[in-house]
């Protein structure tokens, strides 16, 4: 049964796409992925720094656009089994999951907010390397035959990669 995790970040435009494109790359249908983002401040699109890191790797644009936490946390929508989220200040401000998922921080800096579009394409080539390590190394973990609680400390421990 494919895991089920959601990504979150402030816009749902750049770092939660970078995250959801590259895990879905890495492990296709092992995982059922999503990503979404504070609705009050959810993007209309996906940023082009994104997209421009994404083809740039070789990895697939979500066919997705940005979308608010609000249609993944209401009542009776569809649990997760982990929540990761992409900047603190945001993962202050989410709901509660349905289900209780195991969730983990993963900072990384609000490029989609830099003034130059050439720090921001910068940034999130940056950032999507720095995803795809943790992201190598979710994967690997043995989620088959693991206590849940001991692979979501795990998954929390990633966050403290440099």
């Amino acid at each position: 049964m494919a895991k089920r995790i959601v990504f979150v970040s402030r816009r749902n435009s750049l770092r939660s796409i970078l995250a959801h494109a590259c895990l879905m790359h890495l492990a296709g249908d092992r995982f059922a992925v999503v990503s979404c983002g504070d609705p009050r401040h959810v993007s209309p699109s996906i940023h082009p720094a994104a997209a421009g890191a994404l083809v740039s790797a070789g990895i697939a644009v979500p066919v997705t656009q940005p979308r608010g936490w609000n249609e993944l946390a209401r009542p009776g929508s569809a649990r997760f089994d982990f929540v990761i989220s992409l900047d603190g200040p945001t993962q202050l401000l989410e709901p509660n999951w349905p289900g209780q998922p195991y969730s983990a921080l993963w900072a990384f800096p609000d490029a989609a907010s830099f003034a130059k579009a050439e720090d921001t394409a910068h940034a999130a080539i940056q950032i999507l390397y720095g995803l795809r390590r943790r992201l190598e190394l979710l994967i690997s973990l043995p989620f088959h035959r693991a206590d849940p609680a001991a692979i979501g400390s795990d998954i929390r421990d990633l966050g403290y990669l440099d």
